[in-house]
């Protein structure tokens, strides 16, 4: 049925020991130590003194750093592969220090601060041993509980950190899926938490997008299935150019002048070469 099939001819159960689990499991094409020193790039790279100490902080933990390098980013929908949650945390860093360069006003280390944040959480809300699936913490909490309550405790290990800062950090954490319908406590209030919610709504759907489009590559036809995910299905632009760019071809040389070869009367005809993409 024009898909992929698997034949089994042999099973044999093995022990957890026997394998490393996470061979089995999709994975970020990115080297995560090479991901890490990015990150540790962006973070040394914020000015406000305050953010950059939270984010720090954040970011020396062992245990946040370990899981960070290894979380995915979503169960199914977007870069939901080991090390996809820091992949997916650097493409909104690198997207947003591009956008800022087209408004005035806006705050990037607040940005930057936001975007290295607003998913953090989903280090604990997501299980990624045997299966991507979800714990009971982030069944019960979700991401932006368990993210407030580390930017918390890390806020109360630094000594002056602003009040009102750290408030425009929770407001960032909890309004960045934009709409209630979407599970957002509240609607971003000012440009830093609009841009971030877009920004990683884009990103979120884009690579979404794109690894089923790879996933569907090998798969005859112009268009992928339904996907109740996104609501539709996907055009593969590629396959259909160059599909739509043949059939017109031969359309054309079926029309050549009688009397001529077809294919060369074509192409010798005015103006006939100047129109492939």
């Amino acid at each position: 049925r024009n898909k992929p099939q698997l034949t089994l001819y042999k099973l044999k159960k093995l022990e957890d020991r026997e394998v490393d689990l996470a061979d089995f499991f999709p994975r970020s094409a990115r080297d995560p130590e090479e991901m890490w020193a990015e990150l540790s790039a962006v973070i040394e790279g914020v000015a406000n003194e305050h953010l950059k100490a939270l984010l720090s902080k954040i970011a020396a933990d062992p245990d946040i750093a370990a899981r960070l390098q290894l979380a995915p980013a979503a169960k199914t929908l977007h870069h939901a592969f080991l090390g996809g949650l820091l992949e997916h945390i650097l493409s909104l860093c690198r997207l947003a220090k591009l956008v800022v360069q087209n408004y005035t006003g806006i705050d990037i280390d607040l940005l930057i601060a936001g975007v290295i944040l607003h998913h953090l959480g989903k280090i604990h809300e997501l299980s990624y041993a045997r299966s991507f699936n979800y714990t009971s913490e982030g069944q019960l909490l979700g991401h932006m509980m368990i993210e407030l309550e580390i930017v918390h405790r890390k806020v109360s290990e630094i000594p002056g950190f602003p009040r009102p800062l750290q408030t425009l950090i929770e407001h960032l954490i909890i309004s960045h899926h934009g709409q209630y319908e979407f599970g957002s406590p509240k609607l971003p209030m000012f440009p830093e938490a609009l841009m971030l919610h877009y920004l990683d709504d884009m990103d979120s759907k884009i690579q979404g997008m794109q690894s089923i489009l790879e996933r569907d590559a090998t798969i005859e036809g112009n268009w992928t299935g339904y996907l109740a995910q996104l609501g539709r299905p996907l055009l593969k632009v590629r396959k259909f150019l160059d599909e739509t760019g043949e059939a017109s071809e031969a359309r054309s040389l079926n029309q050549a002048p009688e009397g001529g070869d077809g294919a060369s009367d074509y192409a010798a005809s005015p103006g006939s070469g100047d129109e492939s993409p």
